[in-house]
């Protein structure tokens, strides 16, 4: 009568090592096919190390070699290991094509806001049918200022939107710290440009970009504001390049048009605590807490607990 039970149990016991170990075979065959990826970007690549190891976002790459975001050392990560990447890419190419920011301002009031930008492309004609031939997406890197953040929930519902191709936080992402105690963060935001509309008659493109942000619980101020600034984002192209069979993504950094862009930065002025109010706050929270903690302790010596002394005798 045992043997049928004992046979099943054999069986589930069988059916269940066989599982674990499938788990785990395919758990080694994708950590295998990972590592290999990476042996071949490094080997048949023509990209430094850096703009090879991150394979998708530029600030990936920047937060691995350092853990905070610092002006000096940013722009020096951009100059020493993101320009000339690409063999593949001419060399008078970002001559041709310069960037202008012409239009940059904050949407809407409060402590949620968003940061709308416009950029623009200029094209000269030699390098408009290179940018034809070639499918490319534009990348864009906002660093925030310290005392806001983006949030990457709500960028992940704008990814599955449609809105941007491809979006990622960077640095301080901890929500929940106020701005005292928080470091500065990037967004990289990316974007796919089709070729058709890298024609026009002036041979420029023209692309917006409205970025949800947030404000942290700033300092204290004399004047009840804290002010945070917005610098200009870096813009990029990176391009899709085949020739001779060597296929690379070149990152393309164009030529600043400061003719064209908005000079001045953009300014959120954020409600915060007056330095002055500090102190009355703190007294007034003092005293009502005081007076609160006296009332219960006057409460429990002449009004003890009399429940057992109102309940009727049990006979």
């Amino acid at each position: 009568m045992e043997t049928p039970k004992h046979f099943k149990c054999y069986n589930r016991q069988k059916v269940g090592i066989l599982l674990i170990f499938s788990v785990g075979f395919g758990l080694f065959l994708q950590s295998s096919s990972s590592s290999s990826e990476e042996t071949t970007c490094e080997s048949s690549s023509n990209f430094n190390n850096s703009y090879c190891g991150f394979r998708k976002y530029i600030m990936k790459s920047y937060f691995e070699k350092y853990d905070s975001l610092l002006e000096p050392i940013f722009q020096n990560f951009i100059a020493d290991e993101l320009f000339n990447t690409c063999k593949l890419l001419p060399d008078n190419l970002k001559h041709l094509v310069r960037v202008s920011v012409p239009w940059r301002h904050l949407i809407g009031e409060g402590s949620h806001r968003q940061i709308s930008t416009t950029i623009r492309f200029h094209m000269q004609s030699d390098s408009v049918s290179w940018l034809r031939a070639h499918f490319c997406k534009v990348i864009v890197i906002e660093r925030l200022p310290t005392g806001v953040f983006a949030d990457p929930f709500e960028l992940q519902h704008l990814l599955k939107r449609g809105v941007f191709t491809d979006v990622a936080v960077f640095g301080d992402t901890n929500l929940e710290l106020p701005s005292v105690l928080s470091n500065r963060s990037a967004v990289e935001i990316h974007m796919n440009v089709a070729p058709t509309s890298l024609v026009g008659h002036k041979n420029e493109l023209e692309i917006s970009a409205d970025l949800p942000l947030h404000v942290r619980y700033p300092p204290l101020d004399d004047s009840g504001y804290s002010e945070v600034k917005f610098g200009e984002p870096e813009i990029f192209l990176s391009c899709s390049v085949e020739e001779n069979g060597d296929h690379e993504s070149c990152l393309l950094v164009p030529t600043k048009d400061r003719t064209g862009s908005r000079t001045d930065d953009v300014v959120w002025r954020i409600p915060s605590g007056i330095r002055v109010h500090a102190g009355i706050v703190s007294a007034v929270t003092f005293l009502a807490a005081s007076i609160s903690t006296l009332l219960i302790v006057l409460s429990s010596v002449f009004y003890p607990d009399n429940k057992l002394g109102n309940n009727p005798k049990e006979s």
